[in-house]
């Protein structure tokens, strides 16, 4: 499970996102549904359309075998930032 928190001066927040979300996600990322609307928009906004940038294909495979790879390695911190305001956030597998 990835935990995420963040701590403010006023609040704490704490999200624990499981696994399974997180392979619902990367079908959803790397669906060609997806891919295809985002770079129609991406060519549509774009002031110069010759030179926008296409996203390019992600291997699902490729995604889940990294998510898997990280269920072997609980506890290790991903994300550890605190700003000058006192503010915390924590990604934690």
């Amino acid at each position: 499970m990835l935990k995420v928190k963040v701590k403010t001066e006023k609040f704490k927040l704490s999200i624990p996102l499981p696994y399974v979300l997180l392979s619902i996600g990367i079908s959803i990322i790397s669906s060609k549904w997806l891919r295809k609307l985002i770079n129609e928009q991406i060519v549509k906004n774009a002031e110069d359309k010759s030179k926008a940038y296409a996203i390019p294909e992600l291997d699902k495979r490729e995604l889940k075998s990294i998510v898997s790879e990280l269920r072997n390695h609980k506890g290790t911190r991903l994300v550890n930032v605190k700003a000058k305001d006192g503010t915390e956030v924590i990604v934690r597998l």
